[in-house]
């Protein structure tokens, strides 16, 4: 009963999209009618505010990492030994992708994700920062960043923490967030997708 609630709080906790609430605050428009219609950092950032893209990203990042860290200090486990963080860790990013508050239309969920990971491990979570900030510097595409940051953070989980639930939900997220990502495939294998520094969808 205890790994259900903490599941469904966590859930419900990452059903909270920053995107929506940020604009609707700062009376922008919602982040679902223009641009990539994703209620996400990026695409609020195509508004022009900055400040409202920052407090997205700070908000989706959040919520990711407090669900873990509310976790471990309800059931006193550390975030990466037991089974009950990594499950809040999922159950938030899946929040994020399918919110209850919006009929199940979410973001992609990739802050939500980094703040996940940080909350499990900060040398995980690192290390999928460092990835993704690679690849943005080098080819000014935060979907293709994030498509590899996700394609490695299996491998960084099974390599710091072996077979164990934190490694199945890492993976589950990282399935998860590149089958949302499959219009940015089909863009980037078309040349067709939009750099950081330019408009596109």
């Amino acid at each position: 009963m205890q790994t259900a609630l903490i599941a469904l709080a966590a859930y419900l906790l990452g059903s909270i999209s920053f995107a929506i609430v940020v604009s609707k605050v700062m009376r922008l428009p919602d982040p679902r009618s223009y641009g990539s219609k994703n209620p996400g950092a990026t695409n609020v950032l195509r508004s022009g505010s900055r400040i409202a893209a920052a407090l997205t990203l700070a908000g989706d990042a959040g919520k990711g990492w407090l669900a873990v860290w509310l976790a471990a200090l309800y059931t006193g486990e550390a975030p990466a030994a037991g089974l009950d963080a990594a499950l809040a860790g999922l159950c938030a990013f899946v929040g994020h992708l399918f919110p209850v508050y919006y009929h199940f239309r979410g973001g992609k969920g990739v802050a939500t994700a980094a703040g996940v990971l940080i909350g499990l491990d900060p040398w995980l979570g690192l290390a999928c920062l460092l990835t993704f900030g690679l690849i943005v510097a080098f080819f000014r595409m935060v979907s293709l960043a994030s498509i590899i940051a996700a394609l490695f953070a299996g491998s960084y989980a099974f390599w710091l923490f072996g077979a164990r639930p934190i490694t199945a939900a890492v993976a589950i997220m990282a399935l998860l967030l590149i089958v949302r990502h499959h219009a940015n495939i089909s863009r980037i294998v078309r040349g067709e997708e939009s750099k950081l520094g330019r408009k596109g969808a």
